[in-house]
């Protein structure tokens, strides 16, 4: 592991745009607090706590009204921190997890029952040391009713992965878009092959977040809302957005949450289309029951 950083703003501002009401983060993480939920031993970073506490609080700041929670590769398959976060939530927050392959029927029944609605899929080497598609296959064809697949990954193996993603039988969702070269333009080789993936089936979903990481321009991420306001008007109905709090390896550029809210408006300028993005979808993937 690394040293301690520190992961997040400690005084995001308030952001000039204000989400509709039941509007859904969909995308942010919990870590530890370490005393309780240690890291795991694989990890490749330690983050500064970042609790239920500090993520909710946050939410209310920001204003939204619920959470979908990662879980995050420092927890490794230990999903406690995780699901201690949506028992606290008091029915606000869902959660995707990280298991091992081999994980009986009744734990993913359990995981469940503690409000997960998922399972994620890290191809991301200098997260993860291994990731086994072959056994990561059949675990989809295990999930529960209702579940999909998280899947993150970077542009240059999205070819690679196709295969492996056409062979998923259930919903897919694609974090951050699988890291496209914004400065590409939305007529870019990457964002054009990212099409080619959403156009070969009508259940795979995508994430419009991270302009922080995806965008080298930095605040205001211009780049970023002129490659992406596009993708999000030809599919608005399978996008999502989130904060990606507390952003995990960002410490040599935290970004302010609230200018991250900001961009919301420019990727989806419409009040139906950010209807769509930041209630009607999330809830069709997390609350549908």
């Amino acid at each position: 592991m690394t040293d301690r950083i520190v992961s997040w703003h400690s005084r995001p501002s308030a952001p000039r745009y204000r989400p509709p009401a039941g509007a859904v983060d969909a995308h942010c993480h919990v870590f530890g607090p370490q005393a309780q939920f240690p890291f795991s031993a694989k990890a490749k970073y330690l983050p500064a706590d970042a609790g239920p506490d500090q993520v909710f609080a946050l939410r209310d700041h920001l204003g939204f009204d619920r959470n979908v929670i990662v879980q995050a590769s420092c927890h490794g398959t230990d999903n406690a921190a995780t699901l201690d976060a949506i028992a606290r939530s008091q029915g606000r927050a869902r959660g995707v997890a990280v298991v091992d392959p081999a994980i009986s029927e009744p734990d993913l029944h359990a995981l469940h029952a503690g409000g997960i609605r998922g399972i994620r899929f890290n191809f991301l080497k200098r997260l993860v040391d291994d990731a086994p598609r072959d056994r990561f296959a059949d675990l989809a064809r295990r999930l529960p009713v209702g579940w999909h697949v998280v899947i993150y990954f970077e542009a240059d193996i999205l070819d690679d992965l196709r295969g492996f993603i056409d062979a998923i039988p259930v919903p897919v969702v694609v974090d951050h878009m699988g890291r496209p070269d914004v400065t590409q333009g939305p007529d870019g080789a990457d964002m054009r092959a990212f099409r080619r993936l959403l156009a070969s089936r009508d259940d795979i979903w995508f994430k419009a977040t991270c302009p922080d990481r995806l965008d080298p321009g930095g605040d205001p991420w211009n780049d970023f809302a002129a490659a992406v306001a596009p993708l999000v008007a030809d599919y608005p109905g399978r996008v999502l957005w989130g904060t990606d709090w507390p952003h995990p390896n960002m410490q040599d550029a935290i970004p302010d949450d609230g200018h991250l809210v900001d961009m919301i408006p420019r990727i989806a300028p419409t009040p139906e289309l950010q209807r769509q993005m930041l209630v009607d979808n999330p809830l069709t993937l997390y609350w549908a029951d």
